[in-house]
């Protein structure tokens, strides 16, 4: 899906689940390209649904965000680079304190580029990246996304020192500063 603005520019969408869409949010942030990142829902049965419904396990949804971009200033492999480096993408069950299916990771793709681009990325990843473990993240096609409540979006910067305790407390942390540590 593609969006123009008033000087004819194209953005792309991007959608990534990585656990708690919370800590998703800033890794995109800082970058140049990166129009807008929304905490949402997506992948599962249940239309519009709440972050109560989606905690409970039942409507099949992710936590994710989704990432509007300009390919002509950030790439979407180098999006790819960014969540990888902003998750555990060996752990099937969730992601770090958070357990259950709404906290699993994946890649939703936006158009048979993105999803080769993704997969070639993942092979990468398994092949020379710092897991011995296998990648369990899968590649699977966009769904409908609902943009979590408005006390979600851009949660680290409404409440500082809830998300930083949250993001330490988590184990996300120190996972991430083990596993990608620029040398």
């Amino acid at each position: 899906m593609e969006e123009t603005s008033n000087t004819e520019q194209k953005y792309e969408k991007a959608t990534f689940a990585g656990g708690c869409f919370w800590c998703m949010v800033k890794p995109f942030h800082k970058y140049e390209g990166v129009i807008e990142v929304v905490s949402g829902y997506t992948g599962g049965h249940v239309p519009n649904p709440t972050y109560e419904q989606v905690c409970s396990e039942t409507t099949g949804h992710y936590e994710a965000v989704q990432v509007t971009f300009d390919p002509q200033v950030i790439s979407y492999p180098q999006l790819l680079e960014i969540f990888w480096q902003a998750i555990d993408p060996t752990d099937a069950g969730g992601q770090f304190g958070d357990r259950g299916s709404s906290y699993r990771t994946a890649i939703f793709y936006h158009s048979e580029q993105q999803k080769e681009q993704a997969q070639q990325s993942k092979n990468q990843l398994q092949q020379s990246g710092p897991f011995e473990t296998p990648i369990v993240t899968p590649i699977l096609p966009a769904a409908p996304f609902y943009p979590a409540e408005t006390y979600h979006q851009d949660y680290y910067k409404k409440n500082p020192s809830h998300y930083n305790r949250y993001y330490v407390g988590s184990g996300r942390a120190g996972f991430l500063e083990r596993h990608w540590q620029k040398s």
